[in-house]
């Protein structure tokens, strides 16, 4: 699997180091030093993986769909046995606490399970009438890029729906955060899962990516990530038609009506907020108060930001660890000098913290103008704004001021107020009085510039398939 200097490549059923014998450097977040290391692959190490997925498509797709289910079921087994071990390996890599890592790796087997259980169900064919039918057959082979922020999550909800329908699949994992890739396919390695069907790369992602998605062997791209690589891939895919699942950014508002219950509301968007450092595509990151609220609502929002302990992620009393790298606390630095240039007001943190490694704490914004860089760029990091509002419309309307449109979240117990904001938020998902992860039952995606296709539930399963329509079935006798 690996060795204790260094992540390796898993190729056509064999952990292995690239051809060049070349590593990248993993850097420990809260200590700014290297302790470990990954393979980067060649191009023709990704050559052995295209024609091992290829090769291993017909036998995989003809399998039935219950052994595959199966199978992931295994996987998930030996994933959660040894949840405790991951964990500490992802934070050490991501920065996120012990607790944070080991519910990502809930998630992660809760997500294998799922399409395990219902890989059969779900590859059925589905009658349409007495003379018609759809027939689910898998797409073909997958190109699969996860990031650094929740890998082991993302992952498995993009290996987990295409290998229970059927897809063979080459997975570009986080160079930063390689362990989650590692544990989650040698899991699959140990549950029986045949050479060639499952293949793990690492490297320089411009020159994967070209790689692979210059290939007609790959059918379907997915990726979470970052609009503007997002758009970069989309690009590239379009020269072979390869269909496309994108999950980009994000910049989700949360509006709390006048009527809102603030000892409840405060807690929950605090807490899901600054988890992970606030290093999430659907994290909230501009609140929306009712102007009678407002003042109220900042003072106890800018209460749970200082009374977060920030600190080494393997301290059990650390609620918050650092940013996953430099680049992270660059744009924190570059965002808040940005609003605060233009007349915003700090009300708690805005500097990184003067110790080793990335740390930046909890920062709430007041007053911040509508030209600021914070209010229209994903910050993804531990900064919030909080403006006042005075009526539902205009709520909505800076709710919507954003080129991101992937979640959207409110407070109200108004039943008038919840029809008009679930109609006017423009996102893939809204929540009522709720913010937390979603589960893997459950669709999720974005509009406007946070990508477009499925993730999660039955249509995230449904994106590896191609739904063949047969007619006539009782024309003949």
């Amino acid at each position: 699997m690996s060795n204790a200097t260094n992540y390796q490549l898993f190729i056509n059923g064999r952990w292995r180091a690239g051809g060049s014998g070349a590593t990248l450097p993993v850097i420990n977040p809260a200590t700014e030093m290297v302790f470990t290391s990954v393979a980067s692959a060649t191009t023709s190490d990704l050559d052995e993986a295209l024609a091992a997925a290829e090769r291993s498509h017909k036998a995989w797709c003809s399998r039935p769909a219950k052994e595959r289910g199966e199978m992931l079921l295994v996987a998930a087994k030996i994933l959660a046995a040894k949840v405790e071990a991951a964990a500490r390996d992802l934070s050490a890599e991501q920065g996120k606490t012990i607790a944070e890592a080991t519910g990502e790796y809930a998630r992660a087997v809760e997500t294998l399970e799922w399409n395990g259980r219902h890989a059969e169900e779900l590859s059925a064919p589905i009658p349409m009438g007495t003379n018609r039918m759809i027939v689910p057959e898998a797409l073909g082979v997958v190109a699969a890029f996860t990031p650094w922020n929740y890998p082991a999550v993302l992952i498995a909800r993009k290996l987990a729906p295409a290998l229970a329908a059927g897809c063979p699949l080459i997975l570009k994992g986080a160079e930063e955060t390689p362990s989650a890739a590692v544990h989650i396919i040698e899991a699959l390695r140990q549950a029986g899962i045949p050479d060639g069907v499952v293949n793990l790369v690492f490297g320089v992602p411009v020159i994967i990516s070209r790689h692979l998605l210059s290939s007609p062997i790959v059918k379907i791209l997915t990726f979470t990530g970052s609009t503007a690589v997002g758009k970069q891939l989309a690009k590239l895919a379009a020269n072979n038609l390869q269909q496309c699942i994108l999950e980009l950014g994000g910049h989700s508002p949360v509006v709390v009506c006048e009527d809102a219950d603030l000892t409840k509301a405060v807690p929950a968007i605090s807490d899901y907020k600054f988890e992970c450092a606030g290093q999430s595509c659907n994290a909230p990151s501009r609140i929306l108060v009712a102007r009678s609220l407002y003042e109220e609502f900042l003072s106890r929002m800018t209460e749970a930001a200082l009374k977060i302990k920030v600190g080494p992620p393997d301290d059990p009393a650390t609620e918050m660890g650092p940013m996953a790298n430099a680049r992270r606390i660059e744009a924190m630095q570059r965002l808040t000098k940005d609003a605060v240039d233009r007349g915003a007001k700090i009300e708690t943190g805005g500097a990184r913290l003067e110790r080793p490694g990335f740390y930046w704490p909890p920062t709430i914004l007041s007053g911040v103008p509508q030209g600021a860089k914070v209010l229209h760029e994903e910050p993804f990091g531990p900064i919030l704004t909080v403006t006042p509002f005075d009526t539902i419309e205009e709520a909505i309307e800076k709710a919507n001021a954003t080129e991101y449109g992937l979640a959207a979240y409110f407070f109200t117990g108004d039943g008038d107020a919840k029809r008009e904001l679930i109609e006017g938020l423009l996102a893939g998902a809204v929540s009522v009085n709720y913010l937390k992860g979603v589960s893997a039952d459950a669709l999720y995606g974005g509009v406007k510039q946070s990508g477009y296709g499925y993730e999660g539930g039955e249509q995230g399963f449904r994106s590896f398939q191609n739904l063949k329509l047969v007619n006539g079935l009782g024309s003949f006798g």
